[in-house]
């Protein structure tokens, strides 16, 4: 978030909200667990919600899918291993931000996004908005989520806006993982140069004709969703939008609150100052946390929402898991809500082994194996690993998939500052050199001491 300059304890700023009443039912996301029994495809089982829009008829849809924080939390240490390799920032102009976006776009490129790169300049350097469209929807009405991925200077800043940009990411994969057909065109994007000023997405606006101005429903920006001392803000620009998060707040007993601190302080402006009607949220930055929001909050009364905005200590210690897991979800709801739809179960068979193989405390790689048969030619280039391991600190774990071949494919590098607990994702790998038909194994190696786990299953989806 673009820095405020002035007193921070001055009169909160009044928001102008579009005279749009909305009332919407309130939206429970369903959970997205692994299959079980035998090995056959399992379909997506979702539960269908009504809400209001900002724009457009109420539809009845697909619920949204729950959004693994192990997932949104594994592409924010990616962004921090990004910065540490750069200087300890990701900052507009420098290389960690070329590498953020290269990062994102390929995870993008690889669930079946068509993204584009666009380029302008500021404070004489080039910078860089990445834009992915889902395939399909209808494309006179768009619903577009984003996110900047510039950091300051000073750090590599996890949370602003590092947890905006991953959690924005989860859940377009997450599209991708549902097979997701919605009614509308769905948009996502991620922002350069928002920390001098909004360049990015302002360069983004400017560039769009009246009409394809006129085609966006709603923009919703997610910038710092994981303060470590949180609050659950909502933006109130827009009465229909607003509704929307808070009736999801609502439906799960979580209090919220009008966002002021972030009044025209990121991407939402140029956006809104564009007739686009804006929603987003917001978990807090450098302003203080009172005794009545920590008594329904929880956290530090007294203290700011993050102590480390805009400092090198805004690095990936630096989250509340709950506030991002919770962000998270509330962001994959409003997406599926706004953009109706349907989802698909995925196709293609299913192998799975449930049987459990300890993994030895700092010891040698174990492999667990799967026999794949009746598969012709080779395996996709978006072969589907769905991973359950049960584990005290994941961080210590690396994981690969190996391939009748031989040949291994790293899903997860261990990392000293991922303390997390278990890997319940689903990983896309290009194994198309790959014959289908053969042993696939999943190797497993804990390469650190003190925390022990199990892998609980895994599976293949052809």
């Amino acid at each position: 978030m673009l820095e405020l300059t002035g007193p921070l304890n001055g009169p909160a700023r009044r928001s102008r909200a579009v005279a749009l009443l909305a009332t919407g039912a309130a939206l429970t996301a369903t959970l997205l667990g692994t299959a079980s029994g035998a090995a056959h495809a399992v379909p997506t089982t979702a539960r269908t919600t009504a809400a209001t829009v900002a724009k457009g008829p109420v539809k009845t849809k697909a619920g949204a899918p729950a959004i693994p924080v192990a997932n949104v939390k594994a592409h924010l240490n990616q962004l921090q291993s990004i910065a540490n390799a750069n200087n300890g920032n990701r900052a507009h102009g420098r290389s960690g931000y070329k590498a953020s976006v290269d990062y994102v776009k390929g995870k993008l490129d690889a669930a079946g996004f068509t993204t584009t790169v666009q380029q302008f300049s500021a404070n004489g350097s080039t910078g860089y908005n990445l834009i992915a469209d889902w395939p399909g929807g209808d494309t006179d009405h768009v619903v577009f989520a984003g996110s900047h991925l510039d950091s300051v200077s000073a750090g590599p800043g996890i949370n602003d806006n590092g947890s905006g940009s991953a959690g924005v990411l989860e859940v377009a994969l997450a599209v991708a993982r549902e097979g997701y057909k919605p009614d509308k065109h769905l948009r996502f994007g991620w922002w350069g140069a928002e920390e001098l000023g909004m360049v990015g997405s302002q360069n983004y606006v400017d560039k769009l004709s009246s009409a394809d101005r006129s085609k966006i429903d709603a923009y919703l920006n997610f910038d710092m969703i994981g303060s470590p001392n949180p609050g659950y803000y909502v933006y109130g620009y827009d009465a229909g939008l607003q509704s929307l998060f808070e009736n999801w707040f609502a439906a799960k007993n979580i209090a919220t609150e009008v966002d002021h601190e972030g009044d025209g302080r990121s991407d939402h402006a140029p956006f809104q100052n564009a007739g686009i009607p804006v929603g987003g949220l917001f978990s807090g930055a450098d302003y203080i946390k009172t005794a009545d929001q920590a008594q329904k909050w929880g956290g530090t009364a007294g203290r700011a929402f993050d102590a480390c905005y805009h400092r090198s200590c805004d690095t990936y210690a630096n989250l509340n898991d709950t506030a991002l897991g919770t962000n998270s979800d509330a962001i994959a709801g409003a997406v599926w809500s706004l953009s109706g739809g349907t989802t698909t179960p995925p196709s293609g068979k299913v192998f799975e082994n449930k049987a459990r193989v300890d993994i030895p405390d700092a010891g040698p790689a174990i492999e667990s194996p799967i026999t794949v048969s009746g598969v012709t030619g080779n395996a996709p280039a978006a072969l589907k690993a769905g991973v359950d391991i049960k584990h005290t600190y994941r961080g210590d774990l690396t994981v690969d998939l190996v391939g009748p071949s031989g040949r291994a494919y790293r899903l997860k590098d261990s990392s000293a500052n991922d303390s997390a607990a278990d890997v319940n994702a689903t990983f896309s790998v290009n194994a198309s050199s790959e014959t289908a038909n053969g042993t696939w194994k999943l190797r497993v190696q804990d390469v650190a001491a003190q925390d022990v786990g199990y892998i609980n299953g895994w599976k293949l989806t052809f």
